[in-house]
């Protein structure tokens, strides 16, 4: 497997035997060669292997580099915002804000697991180890008030995220121990240790105007329009309710390689809606094109709500696209720290009772497959596969956190007959609850030593949620658990969860090709204490700790995905959360207008590669998009 290293990281011959200043000479050069090799700069970086792009290249194998530009791109989103700023705990943020607005040190690919190339940075250097990180800034790169981007911005948007930013911020820019200025042009980051995905992570660092922003006022939620450098300025807010986004004419990076063919629309508006019935029928009425990019559509709308006359008249079009990154694990999560939800066969207890295939079968037609991995439809998943020889030396000092059949590769999600009845899995529900200390009195499900109900709160935020756990709430009480199903808007939702107020929750976890630090911000113990981690479940787990630390230290292919596979075994084993399920294929309907590329990317459809035809419209019928991409 290549070391993802240019030739230049190559270890020097050995120098033959020579005498006095000659050997002090050879020496001195060979050390000399080391320095200038290490000193190479590139204009791309992946995590493992090398970059799928070479240095010079015209534009992204995925985007239409003649795509038209103009026109307003309409998308909707659930919900509601009180934050222009995505960076900080506080608030909702606006949708959008991120991805238009701020630019990176370097820009991500979505057509290979984890590489990035140069953006506001030209180029990227590290040392073999990756103990630090060097960027060369491009001297054109500029603000949207056209104020130059400086080292000093890079250095203030570090300490700032760091000190100031989300607690994802915070942890992966706390590893960096020295930043400094290089140079005119030049930022050195060293950390402090060796992590292989640190200078990607720096790489994805978004970079801030130190002279428009302070830390005071960086860390209030405003509705004040950001200065920032990418494609897209915010022109108009309605808050709470819609933001326009415009395109910068003098934005600078329009000319780039990994810009081509991107960022095509002048304008791109977002609209808030309170639930997904009145968003559909305003996509039904042409309100806004695209449906399904940020909420995903589920299997009933997707089956049953799109026989309106548009979709028959080819003025909406139904498009599937495949998706060859890992599934999302959509789940139930148990907030462990929560006494009702401590002991892992309490956890197991309540995943038996829950009858996916009865459930998919009569509220999804059948259209969903089974979430069995963290990493499901991928080769990181440990579903059906035996631990080899590197997971199982990985997981020794951990076998007590481990479930029978983990390793072998035979352990998997309770099944059914989709009948309703689930009788052996409220059976082996009930056993396990016995051996945790709980005992039916009266058809109510008990603690034996205090005689409190086993009972707790499962929050929704959307009437399909709402409709899955009533169905689970029905089948916990064929056993005596009480759970009581409650409704709140998102912005409450948003809250309860950053501040880990609930019981059980609905949630997703994505993940990618290349999973990383973000999994100590799910998974860690540390994490599992922070506000505004994404841990919901509270896993506090050694296991879990180590097969991190593992994953980010491997310096191979092959050692990344046993560490991966790894984490998976002690997370399925900890029953944190009940796996939902997966769609297909991701499932998105456009109003006819809009284009997209003939290739899509290793996650679908990216709506920054799309574009609108400028000859025709969705009135006039137009639209050569296929079903099937």
């Amino acid at each position: 497997m290549q070391s993802g290293k240019p030739d230049c990281f190559a270890r020097a011959p050995r120098p033959k035997r020579h005498s006095g200043a000659r050997v002090v000479a050879a020496l001195f050069a060979a050390a000399l060669m080391t320095v200038s090799a290490a000193a190479e700069p590139r204009g791309g970086i992946a995590m493992h292997d090398a970059p799928k792009y070479a240095d010079g290249f015209t534009s992204l194998g995925y985007v239409n580099p003649a795509a038209p530009k103009g026109g307003t791109l309409r998308l909707a989103v659930l919900g509601s915002f009180d934050s222009v700023n995505p960076f900080i705990i506080k608030g909702a943020p606006v949708a959008g804000a991120r991805e238009y607005v701020y630019e990176t040190l370097l820009a991500r690919t979505y057509d290979e697991p984890f590489s990035l190339y140069g953006l506001i940075a030209a180029s990227v250097d590290t040392p073999e180890d990756r103990s630090s990180v060097t960027f060369q800034l491009r001297p054109e790169a500029r603000f949207a008030d056209g104020k130059p981007i400086t080292p000093d911005d890079v250095l203030f948007s570090w300490k700032l995220l760091k000190e100031k930013g989300r607690p994802n911020h915070r942890g992966y820019y706390s590893k960096v121990v020295k930043a400094e200025k290089i140079g005119e042009r030049g930022v050195k980051f060293t950390f402090d240790g060796a992590d292989r995905e640190m200078p990607l992570i720096m790489g994805l660092m978004p970079v801030l105007p130190s002279h428009a922003l302070t830390p005071e006022s960086f860390e209030k939620t405003s509705f004040d329009k950001p200065i920032a450098s990418g494609p897209y300025v915010v022109e108009e807010i309605e808050p709470g309710a819609s933001i326009t986004y415009r395109k910068n004419p003098s934005w600078w990076g329009r000319d780039l390689a990994v810009s081509r063919g991107q960022y095509n629309f002048d304008r791109i508006r977002i609209d808030y809606y309170r639930d997904r019935t009145t968003m559909m029928e305003a996509f039904r009425k042409g309100l806004f094109d695209v449906l399904g990019d940020s909420d995903p559509i589920d299997a009933v709308r997707w089956a049953d709500s799109f026989d309106f006359p548009a979709v028959e008249n080819g003025l909406v079009k139904k498009l599937a696209f495949d998706v060859n990154v890992p599934a999302p694990m959509s789940a139930l999560a148990f907030n462990t720290r929560r006494e009702v939800f401590a002991d892992r066969r309490v956890r197991e207890a309540l995943t038996e009772v829950f009858d996916f295939e009865w459930l998919n079968k009569m509220l999804y037609r059948g259209l969903y497959a089974r979430t069995e991995s963290f990493f499901d439809r991928s080769e990181l998943s440990s579903h059906g596969r035996r631990a080899t020889d590197a997971e199982r030396a990985l997981l020794a000092p951990y076998a007590a956190e481990l479930a029978p059949g983990i390793l072998d590769g035979t352990f998997s999600q309770p099944q059914t007959d989709a009948s309703g009845t689930n009788r052996e899995g409220r059976k082996r529900a009930i056993q396990l609850l016995d051996e945790a200390g709980y005992e039916l009195r009266d058809g109510r499900m008990v603690s034996k030593a205090t005689g409190a109900p086993l009972s707790f709160e499962m929050l929704c935020v959307s009437r399909e949620q709402e409709r899955l756990l009533l169905a689970y709430s029905h089948a916990l009480a064929q056993i005596g658990v009480e759970g009581r199903v409650r409704m709140i808007d998102s912005a409450q939702f948003q809250r309860r969860a950053t501040s880990f107020d609930f019981d059980l929750m609905q949630t997703t976890w994505a993940s990618s090709l290349s999973p990383g630090n973000e999994q100590s911000f799910r998974w860690s113990s540390a994490s599992a204490k922070q506000d505004g981690s994404f841990n919901y479940a509270g896993v506090e787990s050694k296991g879990a700790d180590a097969m991190i630390a593992a994953m980010l230290s491997a310096k191979t292919r092959a050692e990344f995905v046993a560490a991966v596979r790894a984490l998976d075994r002690v997370l399925l084993s900890g029953h944190y959360a009940i796996p939902l399920y997966y769609a297909p294929k991701q499932w998105i309907a456009a109003w006819a207008q809009l284009r997209q590329p003939p290739v899509s990317t290793l996650y679908g459809a990216r709506l920054e590669t799309w574009w609108a035809e400028p000859s025709k419209s969705a009135a006039k019928g137009a639209g050569t998009a296929e079903g099937e991409h």
